[in-house]
């Protein structure tokens, strides 16, 4: 197991606290997770047809990721995590909270998944060298406090040719009123607190980050219906979006 730098620059404390308070509640449907419970069959559906068309799969195999090795980064109790076990991938799952590392171990093995549970960063990875065919990194860069070193990191981590993608929250007004006043405050599908403003990221800040080594494939835009709680594709990406990310075989 790699020793996590847990005073790297791009952890927050206080969000590492936050969520290290909640890890009991990761598997609990209709908990205060619920809504990535909802999102996590929309999102792999998405991961697993991008990255089959991205590394030559096919996407409609039993296994389609088949033998492909998978970061997820800031896995939180594993819900991502089995979901690309179950397609076939060999999956490392970085968290930086202790308990929602051992929630995720025990519900693999629960679940009859070998699926490799880290207790790391993502800088401590990329400093051991460590590369994979494919980085997910899914509603983590809204709560990273340095957002250009984290993602850095997180590209050192994709292999020449190997894919990244990435969802998150925009920094809009309307996402402000949406993610944060609508589904916290009034909705309360989420819990008071969970994201910050200042934390939301917009495309353009990704990319930046990431740099030329890196080349966008696909983006879309993710919204939900207030009413079913069901996710689908929006060609608007003011509040929730995806962006698939492949770097140059060359870089």
């Amino acid at each position: 197991m790699t020793t996590p730098h847990l005073n790297a620059p791009d952890i927050d404390p206080d969000e590492v606290a936050y969520f290290e308070n909640l890890a009991h509640r990761w598997w609990d449907e209709q908990g205060p997770f619920w809504p990535l419970h909802r999102l996590n069959d929309f999102r792999a559906d998405y991961i697993r047809t991008q990255l089959c068309a991205a590394l030559g799969r096919d996407a409609a195999a039993q296994h389609p990721l088949q033998g492909l090795s998978i970061l997820d980064i800031g896995c939180g109790g594993g819900i991502l995590s089995e979901s690309m076990a179950r397609l076939g991938a060999r999956v490392t799952g970085a968290e930086i909270t202790p308990k929602n590392v051992r929630v995720a171990q025990i519900h693999a093995q629960w679940s009859g998944l070998d699926i490799d549970y880290r207790l790391t960063t993502a800088d401590a990875l990329a400093e051991a060298g460590e590369t994979f065919d494919a980085v997910l990194n899914m509603e983590v860069v809204e709560h990273v406090e340095n957002l250009s070193g984290f993602l850095s990191s997180c590209g050192r981590l994709v292999r020449p040719g190997g894919v990244m993608i990435l969802a998150t929250i925009n920094r809009t007004p309307l996402a402000w009123l949406m993610a944060i006043v609508g589904a916290e405050r009034v909705l309360r599908w989420l819990p008071k607190g969970t994201h910050q403003y200042r934390k939301l990221v917009r495309p353009a800040e990704v990319t930046a980050a990431l740099g030329p080594a890196f080349t966008e494939r696909h983006r879309t835009g993710v919204r939900v219906n207030p009413f079913n709680r069901a996710f689908s594709y929006s060609r608007s990406m003011a509040v929730n979006y995806m962006l698939v990310l492949q770097r140059e075989a060359g870089a």
